[in-house]
């Protein structure tokens, strides 16, 4: 293929013979035929899923009521997405490789049911969805349909772990896959309109993660079809010698293969796709039998081909074959325009479905031979369904990695290390199923340790320096980019194929990966609902570096708001869990490690904190996920006169301090201690499993009495949790209001009045016995206040005798 600067028209078409870098036409006359043939079906099918609920075989002439009375789907990208599939199978059966299929352009369904049928998988999977013309029919008409499936490839899809509804992950979720996988190639088409996203433009990247020794290989497809839904995309209307140097200098080598023309596009796919198999095993092969892993220039395919390729050119004197027209439903008011449609019965008919199908409706013989067999399928590829693989993780005993207290609230410890030390072992019992990722934030969140059994994975260039304190190794399973995106990305790709992992970053900065935890918790929602989707282990996110200990960063790492978007999602999958010291960190880590199709979010913060509980109270106090400390309570046998409640860390510090000054200052006051380490423990029982009853919740938090609750994240999650309790309208939150800047941790706490003093003075308004006799105390707690700020402000840290506190009963 001639490069050139200069942009032309030729540059850009997709119409047209094929041009390729790869030269050759493969293909014999009957494979071709066969090629051709098993495409045809595919576009056929795809047609069939957005237009048909009766008449699926077109053995009589069209009729308004055969149209679906709703007409939902995408047709633009679909004929590509088949394309790459029908190639990919016959590579599958020519080379003898495990392979499975990622469609990342949004909707794209369609393309990627279609060959999955043709195969026989769906079948496999749904029974009632048959190889005939029945089972066709059912097929046709549950798309896009109520009671049916979606226009992604969800979970329903046999084959898919991606459903490509939010763009942008594929390529992440690709490599997650592929990592550990030797034998596995994974075809990951890219759409051009999800090429423009941020996660997709760093998940480029991939092919500096991929050691070709024990990992499989991403065989990226761009399908570069020049559209969006109603504009062209970016990477369409550059040159090819600038898309080819944008891919080489990723590190990819890219195969282009552009055009329209169907003959000369199957020779040349078929010639570029052997190629890039061929290549992906001889630098697995190399690296294998030297024993030495280097970065290879992995190859790529760009498949420029028309928008809606194979439709009619023009509908209603509109352009529509390669143009945005084409993204959604190509023909519309089809029941009610003869026009159209005749203009859809032509257009099916074209694909002459009388050849593709025999008389019972099943596929033809040629066309199920294209397709590989058993297992080798990629609608039936295990891989596509982890919790089949998965193996239990080999996980030594938590209690080990705990550390004694003594007397609750005496001494301070770092929460994270120990499980550092937890999740280092963890990898040693498990080094082929197991790995730790993160956004170049281990060794700042304390969890180095893992670092003595495994490095962090590197295959570029190494300096000298590197070798004098940058933990780096080519057989490294630590996983470490400065993007949540492609880590997190890589994580679920490698949970959904059956494997384990961890995943630890900032809190403040959490809130990148909103929206592929809210897809990848709505994946597990739906896969609860299908017996054949197997459990897979639980995505396991630490977050900490938190709200409360930014004194150093600043406003801008201030943002617990993380789990306000985890409480939005299905109370099936989403647990919170809010550790407030080193042992209660190990049980929650240790019982998350061993569950399976949830989102655990665990937030504990990196820094010293006091230690309250020994490994026995940490457990009981975990399982049980809310209870009452007794050692901090006084008002055993008798009814309190106010509950103080907590959780998170700081908070319980600041209200574990609260409780000793009222004390101190009001002797006869009986106080209820209450600490949270399940935050949905708030939430009514009917509303999620692990809710308490009102019975309980009345027993821990009192029908009448006033409840000063403390809380690492924004107050108002607090009352949307607990709104239908009984004692709601006695219920007062403190927690983060956005208020912070560069304070020390108690001017912060001050500032946002969760501190010592602002939770005394407030038991003090809210307990009526103290609202008159209490207000000395409160003048009292006013001036400490007072001078607490007063001292940070001119010694820029804590007064010593408030960092030195102590529990002191």
């Amino acid at each position: 293929m001639t490069n050139t600067s200069t942009v032309t028209p030729q540059d850009l078409s997709a119409f047209g013979p094929a041009r390729a870098t790869v030269p050759g036409a493969p293909l014999s006359a009957d494979e071709l035929r066969q090629t051709h043939a098993f495409w045809r079906a595919c576009n056929y099918l795809a047609l069939g899923m957005i237009y048909l609920q009766d008449n699926p075989l077109l053995k009589e002439p069209l009729k308004p009521e055969h149209i679906k009375n709703r007409l939902l789907g995408h047709w633009g990208s679909s004929p590509g997405l088949s394309f790459a599939y029908t190639h990919m199978n016959r590579a599958i059966k020519k080379y003898d490789f495990e392979a499975i299929f990622m469609a990342g352009p949004g909707h794209g369904a369609p393309g990627v049911l279609a060959p999955v049928y043709l195969e026989g998988a769906y079948s496999d999977i749904y029974p009632d969805k048959s190889l005939d013309e029945e089972g066709l029919l059912r097929f046709f008409k549950q798309f896009s349909f109520p009671g049916g499936i979606g226009s992604h490839c969800t979970p329903e899809t046999p084959g898919s772990i991606h459903e490509g509804g939010e763009l942008g992950y594929v390529l992440s979720h690709a490599c997650g896959a592929a990592f550990d996988n030797p034998d596995l190639i994974v075809a990951a088409v890219v759409g051009d309109g999800e090429a423009e996203t941020g996660p997709l433009a760093t998940s480029w990247h991939i092919s500096k993660f991929l050691n070709p020794i024990r990992d499989g290989a991403v065989l990226p497809i761009l399908n570069l079809n020049g559209y969006k839904i109603n504009n062209p995309t970016l990477l369409a209307r550059i040159s090819h010698e600038e898309l080819e140097n944008l891919f080489k200098g990723y590190g990819w080598t890219p195969y282009f293969v552009e055009g329209s023309d169907p003959d000369s596009m199957h020779q040349a796919m078929a010639a570029t796709v052997d190629r890039c198999v061929e290549e992906i095993r001889a630098a697995q092969a190399e690296a294998r039998r030297s024993g030495v892993a280097q970065r290879p220039r992995w190859p790529m395919i760009v498949l420029r081909s028309p928008k809606g390729w194979t439709m009619p050119s023009e509908v209603d004197g509109k352009k529509m074959e390669g143009f945005w027209r084409a993204h959604q439903v190509p023909v519309a008011d089809v029941q009610k325009n003869p026009v159209h449609l005749k203009l859809l019965e032509d257009w099916l008919r074209s694909l002459k479905p009388e050849e593709l199908f025999d008389s019972e409706g099943a596929p033809a013989a040629e066309i199920r031979a294209l397709a590989p067999t058993g297992n080798r399928r990629m609608g039936a590829n295990p891989q596509a369904n982890g919790g089949v693989l998965k193996k239990a993780l080999r996980l030594p005993d938590f209690r080990d990695y705990g550390i004694a207290i003594g007397k609750p609230g005496q001494i301070e410890a770092e929460n994270t290390p120990p499980l550092g030390r937890f999740l280092r072992d963890i990898m040693r019992e498990n080094m082929t199923n197991f790995r730790v990722f993160g956004p170049d934030e281990n060794t700042s969140n304390k969890l180095g340790a893992v670092y003595e059994v495994s490095k962090k994975f590197w295959i570029a260039e190494y300096f000298p320096e590197d070798a004098g304190g940058t933990e780096l190794a080519v057989d490294g399973r630590v996983m470490e980019m400065l993007s949540e995106h492609t880590m997190e990305g890589m994580l679920e790709g490698y949970l959904l194929t059956g494997r384990h992992g961890f995943f630890s970053t900032y809190e403040a900065f959490v809130h990148v990966i909103d929206s592929m935890f809210n897809q990848h918790a709505k994946w597990l929602a739906i896969c609860n609902q299908l017996s054949w989707r197997k459990e897979i282990a639980s995505l396991n996110l630490l977050i900490t570096s938190t709200v409360w200990r930014q004194d150093h960063n600043g406003f801008t790492h201030q943002d617990p708001g993380f789990l306000d978007v985890v409480v939005n999602k299905s109370s099936a999958v989403t647990r919170i869990y809010l550790p407030p010291d080193v042992n209660s960190l190990l049980c929650v880590a240790d019982h998350c490690l061993k569950s399976e199709n949830y989102v655990n979010v665990i937030v504990s913060d990196k820094q010293q904190h006091l230690q309250y509980m020994d490994m026995d109270a940490a457990m009981a106090h975990c399982t049980k996920g809310v209870g009452i400390w007794e050692w901090a309570s006084n008002d055993q046998g008798r009814e309190p006169d106010m509950v103080m409640a907590s959780a998170g860390d700081i908070p319980t510090l600041e209200a574990l301090a609260a409780v000793a000054m009222l004390r101190d200052e009001f002797p006869d006051l009986k106080i209820r201690f209450v600490n949270v380490v399940d935050l949905f423990k708030l939430q009514p029982d009917s509303e999620h499993p692990h809710g308490l009853s009102e019975r309980d919740f009345n027993s821990l938090f009192t029908e009448d009495k006033p409840i000063i609750f403390n809380f690492h994240g924004y107050p108002w999650l607090i009352h949307r949790l607990a709104y239908r309790r009984k004692n709601h309208g006695n219920l007062h939150v403190r927690g983060y209001k956005e208020k912070g800047n560069i304070n020390t941790p108690l001017e912060l706490a001050i500032n946002n009045q969760i501190d010592r003093f602002s939770l005394a003075i407030d038991a003090i308004d809210r307990v009526p016995t103290l609202k008159t006799t209490g207000a000395h105390a409160k003048e009292k707690f006013r001036n400490q206040q007072i001078a607490c700020k007063r001292y940070a402000h001119e010694h820029g840290v804590d007064m010593p005798e408030m960092v030195a506190w102590r529990w002191p009963f």
